[in-house]
């Protein structure tokens, strides 16, 4: 079945910058190719951007401010629903089109797309909430206000996992509240990003509010350079690693800009022998191989107690071993590619380390060489320990490594003992233990017997070095104003 989109004109291979399609200001503008991670067939080029490019939007993003920010929020509103309505209609072919760069099954594509549509949607709704406060005077004719403004100029740099997904949860409130946006997708994954660009610019974004340019990994550090130097630009939104995320926090202190940070994460999931094993079977397989593992908030480390691990275990097993893995263009794939070759070098690295070090394989541990270079079978290992390298470090594909344990105090532990604290996943029936295991996990996001967490009004985000700030909810949008003290006095 061939990824084919009704609607071609979405595939677009050019900066948007001031409310224009274009290429690089430089002539011969370099290219950058996008392949089908399934077959590493090339789908289009699009600019290979560096300095010009980043001033050029950031010059439209600053010149569009003024404006921007005085539309009366409930017009923003509608040009945000409007935004999100396109998205909406166009949902099939989106979701084919992130199947096709991406390269996740193509029910998992069109369900990215209703998830991405849900936070314009509620951003749009956010738009007219932005209250600020009256402050009790502590004087006689005195009135005192706290106001809600935009932060200004808003950098934002997407992953390349969730191309739609991450584009909406940083922009969508970016608009709402008042901001221009400059943004820089994933060189993997920038026509998801482009056609999403396209469709708030039919909503009748207008020109300047937000623009978009495309690199390389070479060429990322140039083109955002540009916009950390500058002191127009006055907040940064990033979804990525944790040592970029360290990096654009220094380099943002010259000029004090706002961070958002989602980092790294190494989410442990425990499993106690009181639990449901049914129920954490289930929440385990959407946790972790939505997206073929390649999510932030998936399980990285797999803790069950002694008395339910093997029964955990060969459930597991069998549910993993039936899992379909194929391209997206194949409706029976439920695993597809891996999104590059270094992607698959890390997890087929973690596997051989884990077995080396003493880890069992019960269910894959190989390369599906057959299928193409990019795949990576679903694997299970058992008698994974701290000393692995799946342990430190986030694997990022279809691969769950297990480990035994005896009592709560010794895992809680172990879950904690990482730099990172994004997510974390329980199951128990205790309640007495739910609200104790709740409290001691150090992440800023915690299932209890729930595999699926993200939904637009929940807070999303981590502690440690898995970053700071909230995506989605009212502390996302919050994330993008600051509050003005105005106080009046001479009133009596």
């Amino acid at each position: 079945m061939p990824l084919t989109l009704t609607r071609p004109d979405l595939i677009r291979s050019a900066n948007f910058i001031a409310g224009q399609w274009s290429d690089a200001p430089a002539a011969p503008a370099p290219r950058l190719a996008v392949t089908d991670p399934a077959t590493g067939a090339l789908i289009t080029e699009v600019p290979d951007s560096g300095a010009l490019e980043a001033r050029a939007a950031l010059d439209a993003a600053h010149a569009a401010f003024a404006a921007w920010r005085k539309v009366p929020a409930k017009q923003r509103a509608a040009i945000i629903k409007r935004w999100n309505d396109l998205v909406i209609a166009h949902q099939d072919d989106l979701g084919a089109l992130i199947s096709l760069e991406q390269g996740k099954p193509l029910a998992e594509g069109k369900g990215e797309v209703a998830y991405a549509a849900s936070y314009i949607e509620w951003f749009g709704e956010e738009a007219t909430r932005m209250n600020g406060e009256v402050i009790p005077a502590p004087l006689p004719g005195r009135r005192m206000f706290a106001l809600k403004e935009p932060v200004g100029v808003v950098a934002a740099i997407t992953p390349w996992n969730f191309p739609a997904a991450m584009i909406a949860r940083k922009i969508a409130p970016a608009l709402a509240a008042g901001c221009t946006v400059v943004c820089k997708p994933a060189e993997d994954t920038p026509l998801t990003s482009l056609a999403l660009v396209l469709l708030a610019h039919e909503a009748g974004v207008p020109a300047g509010v937000l623009n978009i340019v495309t690199a390389s990994r070479e060429k990322t550090p140039e083109l955002v350079d540009v916009w950390l130097q500058d002191a127009r630009v006055r907040k940064i939104t990033f979804t990525g690693s944790t040592p970029v995320g360290k990096h654009l926090a220094r380099r943002s202190a010259d000029t004090l800009k706002k961070l958002s940070l989602e980092l790294g994460g190494n989410a442990p999931f425990i499993v106690f022998d009181d639990a449901d094993i049914d129920a954490a079977v289930d929440g385990f397989m959407a946790a972790k191989f939505r997206n073929g593992g390649q999510t932030c908030v998936c399980p990285n480390r797999v803790f069950v107690q002694r008395g339910v691990f093997d029964a955990f275990a060969h459930k597991l097993a069998a549910r993993v071993a039936a899992l379909q893995v194929g391209p997206a263009s194949d409706p029976a794939s439920q695993i597809g590619p891996m999104i590059n070759a270094r992607a698959v070098e890390k997890i087929e690295r973690h596997v051989q380390d884990a077995v080396a070090k003493g880890a069992k394989v019960l269910v894959g541990g190989k390369r599906l060489a057959e299928l193409g270079p990019h795949y990576y079978a679903p694997t299970v290992l058992t008698g994974a320990d701290a000393r692995m390298a799946c342990a430190c470090e986030e694997t990022f594909g279809p691969v769950a490594p297990l480990t035994v344990f005896d009592d709560e105090a010794e895992v809680l532990a172990a879950a904690n003992d990482t730099p990172f604290g994004l997510a974390a996943y329980f199951y128990s029936q205790d309640v007495r233990r739910i609200w104790r295991v709740a409290d001691a996990l150090e992440t800023g996001i915690v299932g209890i017997n729930e595999g699926a967490l993200a939904a637009e009004a929940a807070p999303f985000g981590g502690v440690k070095e898995s970053g700071y700030g909230r995506e989605g909810s009212t502390h996302g949008l919050d994330d993008y104003l600051h509050t003005k003290y105005v106080c009046q006095g001479q009133l009596d």
